[in-house]
């Protein structure tokens, strides 16, 4: 489980990740990445201002009927939460990350997306492992 203030839970800040944000595309996976350097370079505003503390980095998970039946769907979210919750100590602070599963996502190895996760992560924070 990730600790509260690591969730994201309101649509509006699912959607700022998923359209200001820059994204990474894996075989299983889809990670939206949307931090201060990212709002900036689509002429977006940021989610916190300059002035205010930004709050720690938070991640949610979209996982739809595509990837299975519910009991596929829960088992395919506790993955990717148990994945993303050390790696969030590497992104910078107040960004929002949205991990998309697409269909296959239920039929994939733990190690294969903890693979796909990392991969993403580091093509979306210039090549540097979180």
């Amino acid at each position: 489980m990730l600790p509260p203030e690591n969730r994201l839970r309101r649509r509006e800040d699912f959607a700022t990740a998923m359209r200001r944000g820059r994204r990474a595309g894996r075989p299983h996976l889809v990670v939206h990445l949307c931090d201060q350097l990212s709002a900036q370079l689509r002429g977006a505003t940021y989610p916190h201002p300059a002035g205010e503390t930004p709050s720690p980095p938070r991640a949610g998970f979209v996982v739809s009927k595509a990837v299975g039946n519910a009991v596929v769907r829960n088992l395919v979210q506790r993955r990717l939460r148990h994945l993303i919750r050390p790696r969030l100590n590497g992104l910078p602070a107040g960004s929002l990350v949205v991990v998309r599963a697409l269909p296959g996502a239920g039929d994939a190895a733990y190690d294969q997306l903890a693979r796909e996760l990392d991969a993403a992560l580091a093509r979306l924070l210039g090549g540097v492992r979180p």
